[in-house]
Order: structure tokens, then sequence, then C-alpha cells
């Protein structure tokens, strides 16, 4: 059984690496297709043809694609980002200072989101069919049909506009005492919570659900155990791995949520940085946010993947 699993996990791990690369291809190949030049963009209206041939070749853009893509793929393998063209700076120093940024927003968002979706997923399970999971169930469902976009948006008319009790944009460099960073961080925080707890208390539910009608949680229901404790102390330990695949799976979506919700905010985050980049054809910069965001995704996706091969009673 162990060698199974352990096929299985290098198997996940395999794809993941695979997928990876592919993604790092189609993004190499769809940012060189975008629209306009980037050396005519970077010199300006007023270039002359001369110096944007002249840019275009020492920027080795004309250089076949698949040789540029080999060269920056041989670059990364080594650590080197590669340099941006727009500021003339190393890429990894850019993305440095813009990916904490991003981890902080991602970090309270998860120390928010996750206690919050397992309290209300757990609990609705325990109340099965009350008017309480009924509620939960359909504000969840609710939540989910609506786009990162719109619910950014209906917190800035909310807070924002009308009742002016948050800042409409979110800016790190503004935030002098707690209080600040509070008013900061709260839409974009209550954003990404909103996509991602929904989602989250849904499998939640439907993981502690299929744990209460195994027999041995049955048999402690007819010993006379109450509902908290039958829970608490039977099903929930054992539902555990299905939770934590839940909470793995739920928090790749903050992959695309943060994209929408740093674009929105104007928050300094990696995301912005990306959105800004393509502005710019810096075509460097816009891989390398792109491989970052996609290696994020496979990492959560993979992790739910391994827990949910570990967790499955008939490999163990």
């Amino acid at each position: 059984m162990k060698s199974g699993v352990l096929k299985l996990v290098a198997k996940r791990l395999a794809v993941a690496v695979i997928t990876l690369l592919i993604v790092l291809f189609a993004v190499f190949f769809a940012t060189s297709m975008l629209p306009g030049d980037t050396a005519s963009i970077l010199l300006g209206q007023a270039a002359t043809p001369e110096a944007v041939a002249g840019l275009r070749e020492a920027m080795h853009l004309n250089d076949p694609a698949i040789l540029r893509f080999l060269r920056w793929l041989l670059g990364l393998l080594h650590g080197d980002l590669g340099t941006s063209y727009a500021n003339e700076m190393p890429v990894a120093a850019l993305i440095g200072g813009r990916f904490v940024n991003t981890m902080k927003l991602a970090g309270i968002t998860t120390l928010i989101s996750v206690p919050l979706a397992l309290t209300l997923g757990i609990t609705a399970a325990m109340l099965r069919g009350s008017l309480y999971d009924r509620t939960v169930t359909i504000l969840s469902i609710g939540v989910i049909s609506v786009p990162e976009f719109m619910v950014a948006t209906l917190a800035v008319l909310l807070f924002a506009v009308y009742l002016r009790w948050l800042p409409a944009l979110s800016s790190v460099n503004e935030a002098h005492s707690l209080t600040d960073l509070v008013r900061i961080y709260a839409m974009p925080v209550i954003t990404l919570t909103f996509v991602i707890s929904a989602q989250m208390i849904r499998m939640t539910r439907a993981a502690v659900i299929e744990t209460l009608s195994t027999p041995y949680v049955e048999m402690a229901l007819l010993k006379g155990a109450s509902r908290s404790r039958m829970v608490l102390r039977h099903a929930l330990p054992n539902a555990l791995g299905p939770i934590v695949n839940a909470v793995a799976l739920s928090l790749s979506y903050l992959v695309g949520g943060v994209i929408i919700v740093e674009t929105i905010f104007n928050y300094p985050g990696i995301a912005k940085l990306m959105v800004d980049a393509v502005a710019t054809r810096d075509l460097p910069l816009i891989q390398s946010c792109a491989m970052i965001f996609c290696l994020g995704y496979l990492l959560l996706i993979t992790a739910a993947d391994i827990i949910a091969i570990m967790s499955n009673p008939r490999l163990r």
C-alpha cells in the first residue's frame, strides 16, 4: 500500500512539473504575441526606425521565439528572472517587495477565512436541515455565484462611497499606525474572504456530513453520545483529511482573486505589477509574475491531491 501511495504522489508531482513547463511555454508565446512592438513602445512615438531596429537587436527581439524561450528558461533554472525592459532593473528586485505585500494580503485573508469557513461549515453539518443550515447554504451559494470584481465593486460603493468608512485605494506606504493598516487591508481582505470562505464552507460541510453517515459515528450516537461530542470526538478527526483538502483547494482561488483585488484597489502587489507590465510590454516581468502565480496555484492543487491520497483509507 505504501509503495502505491508513493507512486501516486510521485505521479502528481510529475504532472505538476509538466503542467508548469506547459504554462511557462504558453505564457511566453502569449506575451510575445501581444499587439504592439516592445521597442517602439519603450522609445516612444518620436523614435526613428534605426533606433527601434537597434533596440530590437540589443534586446534580442529579432531572435526566433523558441530560442528566446530556451534562453529565458535556462536563466530561470539558474535563478535569473531576467532584466525588466521598462526599468532596466533585475526582475527579481522588482518582484521582491511586491511579493511580500501579496503574501501579507494572502496571509491575512487565510487567517480570517479559514477559521470562519470551518466554523460555519462544521456547525452547518451538525445542524443539517435546520434553518441555520439552509441560511448558510443559500448565502454561500449566493457568494460563489458573484464574481470577485463585483464583490470588490460593491465593497467600494458601500464602505468608501456611501458610508465613507474605508479608503477606496489601498496604499500600504500611507500606513503609520495599526488603525491605518486595518483601514488599508479591510476591503481587499473582505473581498477575498467572501470568495474563498464560500467555497470552503460548502466543501467542509459536505466532508463532515459524509463522515457523520459512517457506521462508527452512528454507533456512537446509538450509545448515547451527544451531537457535539459525536462530531468533535468521532467525526471531525476522521474528516480532517477531506477538510484540509478542501482548505487547500479553496486557497487556490486566492491566485485568481488576488489579481482582480490588487487591480481594483490599486494594492502594490505582484498582480498589480504584472498588470502594469502588460501596458509597457515588459515581457520578462510579465512572464516572471505569471510563473509565480502558476507555481503557487500548482503547489496548492498538488498539496490538495496529495492530502486526498494520504487520507484515503483504502490506500493506508
